[in-house]
């Protein structure tokens, strides 16, 4: 399941977090996120730590004042912990099967996240059939952004213009324009903000698995 978006306070604690983090070997105190951030009282620092940990963000251990695990997290200062989502058949839902840490300034969001181009290659867009897209989930699709649609268990990468009740996606430097519409098993994610390409050698499958079973994957 994807993350819900921060709020702008609830991403300055997650941010907090990250890099204190990143400098300890220890997560900072109630206490010290309330100084730090000049939040009135520990109360709302406890309360926005439960929201993270209901967004899915970290992890807590009750009744330790620095039980706060990042999920995803192993990286250094100015990092963030980017999940890598995975579209499966009979599932409406993508579902996090790693995660990848980048430098923050390359990602749009706290609540973007990664998933593989599994049905067709787009050149148009510069992304190649099994490339890693970075989704801007929260931004709002317009007319001409390139987007990223789950439809049914693959993942496509074209420009969307909305036509009534129809979505017309663009061919995308190869095959043809395709609509979808009213009973269409389909989800646009959101708009691409990256692309991130492994080195592989291009041994991965379109459905995301390996060709080599002695390849170990690039994403840690």
């Amino acid at each position: 399941m994807t993350r819900v978006p921060l709020s702008p306070v609830e991403q300055q604690v997650y941010h907090f977090l990250l890099d204190f983090l990143s400098e300890h070997t220890f997560q900072p105190s109630v206490r010290e996120i309330a100084k730090q951030l000049k939040i009135p009282s520990t109360k709302s620092v406890a309360d926005l730590l439960a929201s993270l940990e209901k967004k899915g963000y970290v992890e807590r251990e009750a009744g330790r004042s620095r039980g706060v695990t990042i999920v995803g997290f192993a990286g250094g200062a100015g990092t963030i912990p980017v999940p890598v989502m995975r579209a499966e058949a009979g599932h409406a839902e993508l579902r996090t099967e790693d995660h990848i840490t980048l430098d923050r300034r390359l990602v749009p969001a706290d609540d973007a996240f990664l998933v593989r181009a599994t049905r067709e290659a787009a050149p148009a867009h510069g992304v190649r059939l099994g490339d890693l897209v970075l989704v801007h989930p929260s931004s709002r699709a317009k007319d001409g952004d390139v987007v990223i649609v789950r439809t049914a268990n693959a993942v496509v990468v074209r420009a969307m213009t909305r036509r009534g009740a129809t979505l017309h996606l663009a061919a995308p430097g190869q095959g043809e324009d395709f609509e979808l519409g009213q009973g269409d098993d389909y989800v646009v994610l959101g708009v691409l903000a990256g692309v991130f390409r492994t080195a592989d050698g291009g041994r991965q499958r379109a459905d995301g698995s390996d060709r080599n079973p002695d390849h170990a994957s690039d994403s840690k």
